[in-house]
């Protein structure tokens, strides 16, 4: 077998198996699990897609040149969408679904291109609706993505750090005062000083 021979059949499995992961990662429920592996498990596989488009391009320039921008791309917005995953800075999961999304767009582009001509006859290269078609149908997709988490539609399975602490205590339940009848703070209520009107009525109900 010859290096490109090689590089290709390397380039072909990962992309196989990034392809695969997009669509796990994208409808597994957020939060640690199934969503976070294959999202991690997706940024390598990615890379590795990458420079081997890139190493493809760099043994057949005349022919296939337009690999390396297309692995340029991909990788920028899967490191965008990976980092963004890392960093949780303000703003982030959009970020991380427009990464994410625009990574796997750039792949299946990449895809439909090479193949363009087996299923049409035209070369993928010289065709717009190649280059277009996947833009057209992910593009609105991960727009309709960021406005449900605009509206907060969308929430993961655990706050961003920073927010933990907050959400937890937000989430504790309300201890009753055992005197006013209401919910007024949270925890258990130690004992304290009765009101002047409850004086010599019995017992308190907490002693």
């Amino acid at each position: 077998m010859s290096l490109f021979g090689f590089v290709l059949a390397l380039h072909i499995a990962v992309g196989t198996v990034g392809l695969v992961l997009g669509p796990i990662a994208m409808t597994a429920r957020k939060g640690p699990g199934l969503h976070t592996r294959a999202g991690e498990v997706y940024h390598w596989v990615m890379l590795a897609v990458c420079v081997s488009a890139a190493a493809l391009a760099a043994l057949d320039w005349q022919r296939i040149w337009w690999f390396l921008p297309i692995a340029a791309g991909s990788y920028a917005f899967a490191l965008l969408g990976y980092v963004a995953a890392k960093r949780r800075w303000k703003g982030w999961l959009r970020a991380h679904v427009t990464g994410q999304g625009g990574s796997y767009i750039a792949m299946t582009t990449a895809l439909l291109v090479v193949n363009w001509q087996a299923l049409t006859g035209t070369r993928g290269i010289e065709s717009p609706w190649a280059w277009a078609l996947p833009t057209a149908v992910g593009t609105p997709l991960i727009a309709w993505a960021n406005y449900r988490i605009a509206r907060g539609r969308i929430a993961l399975g655990r706050s961003a750090p920073g927010q933990s602490a907050r959400g937890r205590r937000a989430r504790e339940p309300i201890a009753p005062d055992p005197i006013a009848g209401g919910s007024t703070a949270r925890g258990p209520i130690a004992p304290g000083p009765r009101p002047p009107e409850l004086l010599g009525r019995g017992p308190r109900p907490d002693a």
